[in-house]
């Protein structure tokens, strides 16, 4: 049998592979893992599988599969694109799409039984393509039994120049319902090596200082051509002030970048009772003035008869004439 020739088996050592399906309910666990290295005593040696190598060239590694239950288990194996679903998680692209380095990778076997209590080496291959460009190119190897599935990864990087390019944009921020408020920003990885992000949050209002967020690592790595959207929660917002907040992300190789937005923050209950006083003041304005012109209609007298009476301008009074002198 084919599988035999390919596989092999051994008796479980101490410790449990790294990436590990979480066992359904009175289900045994099973793992899979990149195969120890010779000499290795536990299995999870590795957590993931790192290959180099120039285009053209053909890398050569193994996963091992560990079977915990009692009875005989079928896995199936494949090769995977990986990439960052939303928030940065590992994800893998589903079977038929892969169009990356999920296509490069080829098993010895895509079905393989393993004993019960047994531990099997599965080789692979990663044949690089003579155009790959240089750089990583994440992919997995994908396990399944039918009911549960666990992707291997591999950090899989073609020899030749690289380029740390890291970008933050669309720096946004808007209120929350509790009275914090929250700051959304995008991370776009524009080079062509994973990187694994640092950020720094500065505020400063019209009255000086807000925040002084010293850079911090960031919870996800971010792929080549990848971008994420991501949160930072400002508990303390300013109640009234005109705010520039700055946010400044750095990575491996100098790769750097900022970009900043403003916020201005109204006390809306203040501001609604200005407004309102204001409102208030100008209809008692208006209605006074109104009654003021009332009052003047019904003071003017009305002529008698309906008919108009005709008013005459005043005429200038003239000097009385001067006379001279008796000589």
């Amino acid at each position: 049998m084919l599988v035999c020739a390919l596989v092999v088996l051994c008796l479980l050592g101490a410790g449990s592979p790294a990436a590990s399906a979480p066992p359904g309910k009175g289900e045994p666990p099973w793992s899979a893992a990149p195969s120890p290295p010779a000499g290795t005593a536990t299995a999870d040696a590795r957590s993931y599988f790192y290959l180099e190598g120039d285009p053209g060239t053909v890398l050569k590694d193994s996963v091992a599969l560990t079977n915990e239950s009692d009875a005989p288990r079928t896995f199936r194996l494949r090769g995977a694109d990986a990439y960052n679903a939303r928030g940065g998680g590992f994800a893998v692209r589903d079977e038929g799409r892969s169009r990356g380095p999920g296509r490069w990778i080829a098993l010895a076997e895509d079905t393989v039984e393993v004993p019960p209590h047994t531990r099997a080496e599965v080789p692979l291959s990663v044949t690089v393509p003579d155009s790959a460009v240089p750089g990583d190119h994440p992919a997995a190897v994908v396990i399944s039994d039918g009911k549960r599935r666990v992707g291997v990864r591999m950090h899989l990087r073609v020899s030749g120049p690289t380029l740390a390019a890291l970008g933050v944009e669309n720096v946004r921020v808007e209120e929350a319902d509790d009275g914090a408020a929250v700051i959304g920003y995008t991370l776009v990885n524009r080079g062509n090596t994973a990187l694994r992000p640092r950020l720094a949050v500065d505020a400063d209002g019209l009255f000086g200082p807000l925040i002084r967020q010293p850079a911090r690592a960031l919870p996800v790595e971010l792929l080549p051509g990848q971008r994420i959207t991501r949160q930072e929660r400002w508990p303390h917002p300013p109640a009234a002030d005109v705010a520039d907040v700055r946010l400044t992300v750095t990575a491996e190789d100098g790769a750097r970048d900022s970009a900043a937005t403003s916020y201005t923050a109204v006390p809306w209950g203040w501001a609604a009772g200005a407004l309102l006083a204001l409102a208030g003041g100008c209809v008692a304005w208006y209605a006074r003035r109104r009654r003021r012109a009332s009052s003047g209609e019904r003071e003017r007298p009305t002529p008698a008869g309906g008919q108009g009476r005709t008013t005459r301008r005043p005429q200038p009074r003239r000097p009385a004439p001067t006379t001279g002198a008796a000589k």
